[in-house]
């Protein structure tokens, strides 16, 4: 159990790197739209979410963890882009 343990520890790591890199996106995203509104893509969000859900199937993830893991990223993102946002034009007011 302690190596499974450690293991999981080795790849939660990972997965914050990688969170960390797709949060730089998001904050690059805030700076490249010219409204507010356009903070949150209905349309994207569900490309996004099909996207994740077949390649969960694909990888051997189950498709419920991914989308419900995923749906919880996103909404989480949007948060962050719209508080990226708000600074950026409180900044430029």
């Amino acid at each position: 159990m302690t190596e499974l343990r450690a293991a999981i520890d080795v790849l939660d790591t990972r997965l914050v790197a990688m969170l960390a890199l797709r949060q730089t996106y998001i904050e690059r995203a805030a700076v490249l739209k010219s409204e507010r509104g356009a903070v949150r893509d209905t349309a994207r969000i569900e490309q996004v979410v099909g996207n994740v859900v077949a390649e969960a199937g694909r990888a051997g993830l189950s498709p419920a963890i991914a989308e419900t893991v995923w749906r919880a990223l996103i909404e989480a993102s949007i948060a962050h882009e719209y508080d990226a946002f708000d600074a950026r034009a409180s900044a430029t007011a």
